[in-house]
């Protein structure tokens, strides 16, 4: 097919099954973090003895309650919001040190390349999750110091890939025709180089934004992240660990919250990979 008939990014990403489903997902989960608070007639923070573990579809409750009472789709709801923000949040920052950082490494080389790079190395020294606790111990336990680990821990990521694309473009002919003309490194890097990085840039922080929700959760889990009675849904998964015999919905459904929006997102951005990438586009 040629470049003139070749499907437009949009119907390409509609046309990938999978993108679409997990797009649809996301939109709901969005919706319902956004209208769902709103309308929900259960508040999240109040607790009641009558309904201490009431099971789902029980005395109003389509999800059951806690062991103090508390709506857990009510908390649910509230909690979507709060975990894609940790999700969201944490991989901008991170793209944000990733770019500045692995822009002038890739374009500029030499000696700037080198102390870059070795810092990155030894930050990659240690696991991600490990850093994250690492940063969270140092900080305190609260949700926005959670996302400050989550960030941090991932940043060489984002750095390693925005050098390397970097790399392969910044000996390309337009970029030379702009030295040239006597452009500015700044201006070459922001507006001929960084631009034609993103593709690679979005596939990545798209698959990044479902790590870093697990990651967020994990932390959470931990009693690292969210603290009571944020109902953050790592957080829910860690106070209904001591219920799984008696009320596992306080877990179930987290747990199955958690999965099924890493996993959308994990589909939005595999279509994502498939939709930019030339090499699976030749047709």
């Amino acid at each position: 097919m040629t470049a003139v008939g070749r499907p437009s990014l949009a119907r390409r990403f509609v046309r990938h099954r999978g993108a679409t489903i997990g797009l649809a997902v996301i939109a709901v989960v969005v919706v319902l973090a956004i209208v769902g608070p709103v309308v929900w007639p259960f508040d999240p923070y109040l607790s009641s003895a009558a309904d201490q573990l009431a099971p789902p579809g029980s005395q109003g409750h389509p999800l059951g309650a806690d062991h103090l009472g508390r709506d857990v789709a009510a908390r649910m709801l509230h909690g979507a919001a709060l975990s894609l923000q940790v999700g969201l949040l944490a991989v901008g920052m991170a793209v944000t040190f990733g770019v500045l950082f692995g822009l002038p490494a890739g374009y500029f080389g030499g000696r700037t390349d080198m102390v870059v790079m070795r810092v990155i190395d030894v930050i990659l020294a240690f696991p991600s999750i490990l850093l994250a606790l690492s940063i969270v111990s140092i900080l305190g336990s609260s949700l926005t110091n959670a996302m400050i680990a989550v960030g941090i821990s991932v940043v060489p990521l984002y750095v390693r890939v925005v050098r390397g694309s970097t790399l392969a473009t910044r000996d390309l002919l337009f970029v030379d025709a702009a030295r040239v003309v006597g452009v500015g490194h700044l201006e070459i890097m922001g507006r001929h180089i960084f631009p034609n990085i993103l593709s690679p840039l979005v596939v990545v922080a798209t698959l990044g934004v479902a790590t870093a929700i697990i990651v967020g959760a994990s932390l959470s889990f931990l009693g690292l992240g969210a603290q009571p009675p944020l109902p953050e849904w790592g957080a829910m998964l860690s106070e209904g660990r001591g219920f799984l015999q008696t009320a596992w919905w306080m877990s179930v459904f987290p747990g199955l919250a958690i999965m099924g929006t890493v996993l959308a997102i994990n589909l939005i951005g595999d279509g994502l990979r498939d939709m930019l990438d030339p090499r699976l586009n030749r047709e």
